[in-house]
């Protein structure tokens, strides 16, 4: 069910990981090298991926590097928003790729979160995708399109910065290719064409309700690769493993790219969901148990059948 896993999510912003208590990213890199030996350790063809990388820093990375984080992944990944949150413009989208290539050059970038939102006009967000394609589909191996769903105006966007972002936090509620009440926006129709290249990065919430729609969308679609999560967090809340196999169940058709974050509040230095884990083997454990669940590795029969 899964091809590729993911340690983190937009490690480098605050929205994700607590800077104030870990200001040299070195708990994140302990608890990222655990993680990569031990899912290397349970199936060693799993494709490992650092989390998705939020603002696109080459310094960021070569400070993992020195820490041995590159040793433990296989791929490296950056997220992007140049039309709505970044100080940069779309057209530099092959630049910012080109600098994380010049400092990891032994390392894959893939795009795991690229979108554009409709917060202004759904024209903006129907050209951001034609260009998207134009500037990346033949430059990366893997492009993921966030998002298929409008975040529901109920649900709260998660981010430690609500005020601060002010009218910058509503953005969050229109990135999706279909609106909330479930009808498509311009935008799914310049996205169609793309969609067996162009994956998608949906967050599925715990015993998400729209799971079913948006299978039936993406196979409507011809869509071949979706990125979504499996919280470390939510493994606690009651029947988690039931919610887990239902969503990676839904899910079998597509490659899936399965993102481990969130610290659960009790295990966690301070109680949030960005806060680096008191004991970072136990993130790792968390990592291991679902590729042994979802992705074991191939009998040895079959692994020397595919030589």
């Amino acid at each position: 069910m899964i091809d590729s896993v993911m340690f983190w999510n937009e490690p480098n912003n605050k929205s994700h990981w607590d800077p104030e208590i870990d200001p040299d990213w070195s708990q994140f890199a302990r608890m990222i090298n655990l993680a990569g030996q031990a899912v290397a350790g349970v199936n060693p063809d799993m494709t490992r991926v650092l989390g998705g990388i939020s603002p696109i820093d080459p310094n960021y990375i070569t400070r993992l590097k020195e820490m041995g984080v590159l040793g433990n992944v296989d791929v490296l990944a950056v997220h992007g928003f140049p039309l709505d949150w970044n100080l940069w413009q779309i057209n530099e989208w092959p630049a910012k790729v080109a600098e994380i290539e010049a400092v990891a050059p032994n390392h894959p970038v893939w795009v795991s979160e690229v979108g554009v939102g409709s917060f202004g006009a759904e024209e903006v967000q129907e050209f951001g995708v034609r260009r998207t394609a134009e500037l990346l589909l033949d430059r990366v191996p893997r492009v993921y399109w966030y998002s298929l769903f409008d975040l529901p105006h109920s649900w709260e966007a998660t981010t430690r910065h609500k005020e601060a972002e002010g009218s910058s936090y509503y953005r969050h509620f229109y990135m999706g290719l279909i609106r909330e009440d479930g009808t498509p926006k311009p935008g799914l129709d310049a996205y169609a064409p793309h969609a067996d290249r162009m994956g998608l990065m949906q967050w599925f919430h715990y015993e998400d309700p729209r799971l079913p729609l948006a299978v039936e969308w993406m196979k409507r679609l011809g869509v071949r690769r979706i990125r979504t999560g499996l919280s470390w967090a939510d493994s606690f809340r009651p029947n988690a493993l039931d919610w887990f196999d239902r969503q990676m169940e839904a899910l079998q058709d597509f490659d899936v790219m399965a993102t481990y974050c969130f610290t659960p509040e009790h295990l966690g230095h301070q109680p949030h969901h960005t806060s680096p884990p008191r004991e970072p083997q136990q993130f790792a454990d968390f990592c291991a148990a679902m590729v042994e669940r979802y992705a074991p590795a191939l009998p040895a029969r079959a692994t020397a059948g595919r030589a």
